[in-house]
C-alpha cells in the first residue's frame, strides 16, 4: 500500500529538504569513520621542514645487545672513540645506542682525520657494539668502511646545515682533525667497544720517551652517573712524585734527559706578531684559570669574558703542536690566530 508523500512547496520547502539531506549525509560519514578503520598515518619528523623536525627528542629506556646494556640519556659533552659499521639508513644518518634521536655529531675517521656532519635517527646497530651505524652515503662521505676508526662527538650544529642533513643532502666537511691529535686519539682506541673522552684526553704525543703504562680498564663502557675521573692530568703533573735516592755505595746512574713538552716559548716575540691557540672564552673566572692550568695557558680578561691562549709562537708548526694537546685535552672547539 503506497501512502502519499507531500511534497515540500516553496523556497521554505525546498531549503527544509537540503538540510534533511545534508544532515543524512553527515551522520553517515560519522558512521564510516567509527567503524573500525585504520587512521591515517602519523606525520614523520623527518619530513618536517623547519626546525620543529628535530623535536621532540626521543630517548627510551635501556636495553642489553649480547652482554652490554646501554642507557640512552640526553649526553651534551657527548665525546667517545670507537668503530663504525655500515648501516642501512638514507642520506647522511646514523644509529646510535645512546643518544637522543634526533642528534647532530661530529664523525671523526682515525685513519684521514676528514670529518663529517651526521644526523642520528634510529638505535642501533643493534648486532654489535660498535659506537655507531653510518648510512652508506654517510660512510662514502667519511671515506671509511666497516670497523673504520672514529671519533663521534656530540654538536650544535648551524640550523642550516641541520635543513641539509634533513632534506637528505650532504654538509659540508668539517675541518680536518690534525694528524697529531689522530695519533694522540688512536691510542685511546680500546679493542673493542668505545671510549668515553668527555674526561679529556691525556696529552701524550709531544712527551719524548715511550707513553705511560695504562692499566686495562674493567668494562670499555662506564655508565655516564659513575665520574670517568677524580683527578685533573694537571693536578698530576704539578705534583710529581719525590725522586728516589739510591742506596748507599751504589753508582748512581746519569740522570735521563729532561722529556720534551710542548709549551709557550719565552716573550721574546714581539706584540701581535707570531700565533696563539685560543682555548676558549669563559664568562666565570674560575672555570677560566682552571682551563689555563691545563693546557699552561694565560688568562686575559676582555670585557665581561676571560680568554685563555696560549702562546705566542715564532712557528705555525708550534702552534700546531700546542693546538693538538689543547684539543687532548678536551678544548675540541680551540683555533690558531695570527697576532697576539
Amino acid at each position: 500500500m503506497r501512502f502519499p508523500v507531500e511534497k515540500p512547496q516553496g523556497r521554505s520547502g525546498r531549503r527544509l529538504a537540503a538540510l534533511c539531506l545534508l544532515l543524512l549525509s553527515s551522520t553517515a560519514l560519522a558512521a564510516c569513520g567509527s567503524s573500525g578503520g585504520t587512521p591515517p598515518p602519523a606525520t614523520s619528523l623527518a619530513r618536517l621542514s623547519g626546525p620543529q623536525a628535530d623535536y621532540p627528542l626521543t630517548i627510551g629506556n635501556p636495553y642489553t645487545i649480547g652482554e652490554v646494556t646501554y642507557r640512552p640519556g640526553d649526553t651534551l659533552n657527548y665525546d667517545e672513540v670507537g668503530y663504525a659499521t655500515v648501516g642501512s639508513g638514507a642520506g647522511v644518518t646514523g644509529a646510535h645506542h645512546t643518544l637522543p634521536v634526533p642528534s647532530y655529531v661530529e664523525v671523526t675517521s682515525l685513519e684521514s682525520g676528514r670529518t663529517i656532519l651526521v644526523r642520528l635517527e634510529t638505535r642501533g646497530p643493534m648486532d654489535s657494539n660498535h659506537l655507531v651505524a653510518l648510512s652508506p652515503r654517510a660512510m662514502a662521505q667519511l671515506g671509511g668502511n666497516a670497523n673504520t676508526p672514529v671519533r663521534v662527538r656530540r654538536v650544535n650544529a648551524p640550523e642550516n646545515q641541520r635543513a641539509l642533513l634533513r632534506n637528505g643532502e650532504e654538509a659540508p666537511l668539517r675541518m680536518d682533525t690534525p694528524r697529531g691529535l689522530v695519533e694522540v686519539l688512536r691510542r685511546r682506541l680500546p679493542a673493542e667497544g668505545s671510549t668515553n673522552l668527555a674526561g679529556g684526553v691525556q696529552p701524550v704525543e709531544a712527551v719524548a720517551g715511550p707513553a705511560p703504562q695504562v692499566l686495562p680498564s674493567v668494562s670499555s663502557r662506564v655508565p655516564s652517573a659513575i665520574p670517568t675521573a677524580e683527578v685533573e692530568p694537571s693536578a698530576v703533573a704539578n705534583h710529581p712524585l719525590p725522586a728516589l735516592r739510591p742506596a748507599a755505595g751504589a753508582i748512581e746512574p746519569a740522570p735521563a734527559p729532561a722529556p720534551v713538552v710542548a709549551r709557550a716559548p719565552q716573550r721574546a716575540i714581539p706584540a701581535g706578531q707570531g700565533f696563539v691557540v685560543q682555548v676558549g672564552a669563559f664568562s666565570v673566572s674560575a672555570n677560566a684559570q682552571r682551563a689555563a692550568s691545563q693546557v699552561h695557558g694565560e688568562v686575559s680578561q676582555q670585557g665581561n669574558l676571560y680568554r685563555v691562549r696560549t702562546g705566542p709562537f715564532a712557528t705555525r708548526a708550534e702552534a700546531e703542536a700546542s693546538l693538538a694537546n689543547v684539543r687532548a685535552s678536551g678544548y675540541s672547539d680551540a683555533r690558531i690566530y695570527n697576532g697576539g
